[in-house]
């Protein structure tokens, strides 16, 4: 059994070894010091879920990692914010980085969630199909450059000849918005973040389309993870052992969370982050979360991004997926004892 002072104990040895393989011997006092990390979060999001667990575990401390963390509103003030120099991280879309990357931008991505949004209607909506869609009311959360409405409309382009953008009525705003509008009936439909659709089904909302759905449309055998940790390029270089530290005390985190014995602390902070007014939200919420704990390779991960990525190049081409017609090369991030 996996317990807490083991996986504690693990975490602290795989920090040694990794530091051990930097610096080619023991750690100085020096040498042990790591720059804290400004890392930018949603403030609704599953990742201030992984962060106030990981810190109830102990599990940053135990990996060396200072947290400096700023919480957004949407999406688009934490790229905004990013891009602008004032994050060394944000949690976002692997499209977005890839294009990003593309544009110019350094920047590399570690693989954090697979749990995806869905097209939630009312339970008794006529809309069965992208089809259906046409001229109706359309919430869509995280902006036109989302990765969700960006296969959205590739899906309706390959499916129904439909160009979303003018064949729909698109509203772009934050997800707790589209879902209280979507409540009140002043949308007909609208893609949403997974955990926003977690919460609107026992309200008598349903999935028409999750974007795991899109993604298997799409010929591809497994979905790769959409949503990461995405790294300003420099400071990985300039810290990469801290930014392989990081992305040890998430993988720690979440295998915490997921193992019973372990997970009581974690849970009990995450829950604090989540607004689950009740045992059935919160239930659906913690198994949503632990569906998507990324569990393939990251050869794999790579492979499936790739090959989506030739999909969407040739659904949508540069108005979809920017300048580059295939994945930018490097931008999963790989930490220095794996190379």
């Amino acid at each position: 059994m996996l317990t807490r002072r083991r996986l504690l104990a693990l975490s602290g040895a795989a920090l040694s070894g990794a530091a051990v393989a930097l610096a080619g011997g023991p750690l100085s006092p020096a040498r042990a010091a790591t720059p804290p990390i400004r890392l930018g979060i949603l403030q609704f999001g599953s990742a201030a879920w992984e962060i106030a667990a990981m810190g109830a575990l102990g599990l940053d401390a135990a990996n060396g990692v200072t947290l400096d963390v700023t919480r957004y509103a949407n999406n688009d003030a934490g790229r905004v914010a990013f891009m602008a120099g004032a994050a060394d991280a944000i949690v976002s879309d692997l499209l977005w980085a890839a294009r990003v990357r593309a544009d110019g931008r350094d920047l590399v991505y570690i693989p954090f969630s697979s749990s995806e949004g869905a097209v939630m209607v009312p339970k008794g909506s006529l809309i069965r199909s992208v089809a259906d869609l046409a001229g109706k009311r359309l919430g869509v959360a995280g902006g036109p450059l989302d990765k969700s409405w960006l296969m959205l409309k590739a899906t309706a382009q390959e499916k129904a000849g439909l160009d979303l953008q003018t064949a729909a009525r698109p509203v772009f705003a934050a997800p707790p918005l589209l879902a209280a509008e979507l409540e009140a009936g002043n949308l007909d439909a609208a893609l949403i973040y997974w955990t926003f659709a977690a919460r609107l089904e026992p309200k008598g909302f349903r999935q028409m389309l999750t974007v795991e759905e899109m993604v298997k449309g799409f010929g591809l055998a497994h979905e790769p993870t959409l949503v990461g940790y995405v790294f300003d390029g420099a400071f990985a270089r300039a810290n990469p052992g801290t930014v392989a530290a990081f992305a040890a005390a998430s993988r720690a985190t979440k295998t915490a969370l997921a193992d019973p014995a372990d997970s009581g602390p974690g849970w009990t902070a995450a829950r604090a982050q989540m607004q689950a007014g009740d045992e059935a939200t919160f239930e659906a919420l913690r198994r949503g979360f632990l569906a998507g704990i990324p569990r393939l390779s990251l050869v794999e991960e790579q492979t499936l991004a790739e090959q989506l990525y030739a999909v969407l190049v040739k659904l949508g081409g540069a108005k979809l997926v920017g300048s580059a017609t295939r994945l930018p090369a490097d931008l999963y991030f790989q930490s220095p004892a794996a190379r």
